[in-house]
């Protein structure tokens, strides 16, 4: 699938290096160096995808994310050498899709790319098959299927995974889901979500040790796959 990347870094080498490695994966590509440009681009390009650094010499990366999310529909990948857990929830809370450290391996890069470019594409939001093709799930009838056998979740279980399915590959944190499904009260009552977490992997994944369905990104939250 071709999408067109918008690649925001004030490092030159850097730009060279992804847009050698997108460009040679069959994706079109266009580069901002400083915030102020990366925004004038995404509003001309339209790209499908924004790789963006956090560390730009005019604004701090975090403080355009949510414009470029406002502003289109692009998923935003964090490609950054800030590696504190607080920095990646916080980017991930303002709306970034993914968050990858620097250095990144290139080959890893790339393949979350093409998750965000899968998921893009739009379908309708009341039916969603997640990619293992094991779990179906019908927003609009509130129903749950795996390999095509009814799943009986509760009302809490069905909100999370609700929350989790809706954009899938994404990394929704724990502050999120947690306020998302139990109210902003429990926004740090960790155990609640772990609890609901096992419960669901216990009725969806075939072995809930090595959980394919539902992963967990520590520190940080889950993603649905």
């Amino acid at each position: 699938m071709t999408v067109k990347v918008l690649v925001v870094d004030d490092d030159p080498p850097i730009r060279r290096m992804l847009g050698t490695a997108l460009r040679r994966t069959g994706h079109d590509v266009v580069e901002a160096q400083d915030a102020a440009s990366a925004l004038a681009v995404a509003k001309a390009e339209r790209p499908d995808i924004v790789l963006l650094d956090l560390g730009l010499p005019d604004r701090d990366g975090m403080e355009i994310i949510t414009l470029l999310k406002a502003n289109g529909d692009a998923a935003v990948l964090i490609v950054s050498a800030r590696d504190a857990t607080g920095e990646k929830v916080a980017a991930l809370d303002l709306g970034a899709d993914d968050y990858v450290t620097k250095p990144f391996d290139t080959d890893e890069l790339l393949a979350r790319l093409r998750t965000a470019a899968r998921h893009r594409v739009s379908r309708p939001f009341d039916r969603v098959e997640l990619d293992n093709g094991a779990i179906e799930i019908d927003f609009g009838t509130r129903t749950v299927l795996r390999d095509g056998d009814m799943v009986h979740l509760t009302p809490k279980e069905f909100a999370l995974l609700h929350e989790l399915a809706r954009e899938p590959g994404r990394i929704v944190t724990h502050s999120h889901l947690l306020k998302a499904v139990w109210g902003a009260a429990h926004g740090h009552d960790i155990d609640y979500l772990r609890v609901a977490i096992r419960s669901l992997r216990l009725k969806l994944e075939a072995d809930p040790a090595q959980p394919r369905i539902i992963i967990n990104d520590p520190g940080i939250g889950y993603r649905a796959i």
